[in-house]
């Protein structure tokens, strides 16, 4: 009797587990969204930097090359679709350093996060990115004198590029690139979906069908 009482106990608390866990799944999904899904640290590991709400249900993800033109014309759409739909959508930077020499621009941008002025940085980089690129090349000389102009210590720079946790972020973010097929830049998702064909009009056109999705009226 005993032994039955046990078994038909622990097939409840077997039971109330299997409940307890789907409704912690559909819970944290309901709230995480895109994040909650088993692949999204492919797209959004914790350091990268981000830009928008934290409760945004729309992720949208570049893998960019500091030294890519295409990266820096299609630069303004991520800000405007934060200004569009605000606290709707985050926006998510990666690395895929593609071009030659890129990757210590990479280095550098990553420094100058150390002193809270990335965004500034790529902002500046991108502005003047024919100063310092010739031929899809970078000539690196010519970033340095360029850095004081958004207040970075560049001295400081120079020794916080070759920190080796840079060097892990750079490497992983190349690995999430070749896992997800980004072979050129710039590479988006929305919210995993990649942007096929390339263009502004199908960027736009994802993103705005992903806003309907996650955000129904």
């Amino acid at each position: 009797m005993k032994r039955t009482v046990f078994i038909a106990a622990a097939v409840a608390l077997v039971a109330a587990f299997f409940v307890g866990s789907h409704f912690y799944k559909s819970g944290r999904a309901e709230k995480l969204g895109f994040m909650a899904e088993d692949n999204a640290e492919t797209f959004v590991r914790p350091y990268s930097p981000t830009l928008g709400s934290e409760e945004a249900k729309v992720y949208l993800v570049k893998f960019s090359d500091p030294a890519c033109e295409t990266c820096a014309a299609f630069s303004p759409y991520g800000k405007q679709a934060l200004e569009e739909f605000p606290g709707k959508i985050k926006f998510v930077l990666r690395y895929a350093p593609f071009h030659k020499g890129s990757e210590d621009v990479v280095r550098i941008l990553e420094a100058a996060r150390r002193q809270d002025k990335f965004w500034e940085t790529l902002e500046l980089l991108y502005k003047k990115q024919s100063n310092w690129t010739q031929n899809h090349r970078v000539i690196i000389s010519r970033v340095w004198p360029l850095l004081p102009e958004v207040g970075l210590d560049v001295e400081r720079v120079r020794a916080d590029m070759n920190d080796p946790e840079i060097t892990k972020i750079v490497e992983q973010d190349l690995a999430d690139a070749r896992a997800l097929g980004v072979r050129r830049t710039p590479g988006f998702f929305v919210n995993g979906k990649p942007l096929e064909p390339f263009g502004a009009r199908p960027l736009v056109e994802l993103i705005l069908s992903e806003l309907r999705i996650q955000y129904p009226e």
